[in-house]
């Protein structure tokens, strides 16, 4: 079950990545984006993982979407999100 099936609902409508979320989800459904599981531990946060395997901090609602986690940056403990195995088949989608 997806948390938010209506991401553009947040801000307003105003999220510029409520489509973007779309193809990604869509991508990983379809296999298209390699993935692996990491579970969170106490204190991890999206942002420091997109940093760790994304390069960017600022890629974390990529890692929420392959999660369908929602929008927080700080997940309880246990939380399993997919991190992609490559950033280029996010860069495919994402432009």
């Amino acid at each position: 079950m997806r948390r938010y099936t209506r991401d553009q609902r947040i801000a307003g409508g105003k999220l510029q990545t409520s489509k973007t979320t779309t193809r990604i989800r869509r991508a990983r459904e379809l296999g298209l984006i390699p993935t692996r599981e990491i579970t969170l531990k106490e204190s991890q946060r999206l942002d420091h993982l997109a940093q760790e395997h994304l390069g960017n901090s600022h890629l974390w609602w990529v890692l929420a979407a392959l999660s369908d986690v929602g929008w927080g940056l700080q997940m309880p403990a246990g939380t399993i999100i997919r991190v992609p195995l490559e950033i280029n088949s996010i860069r495919s989608i994402v432009g």
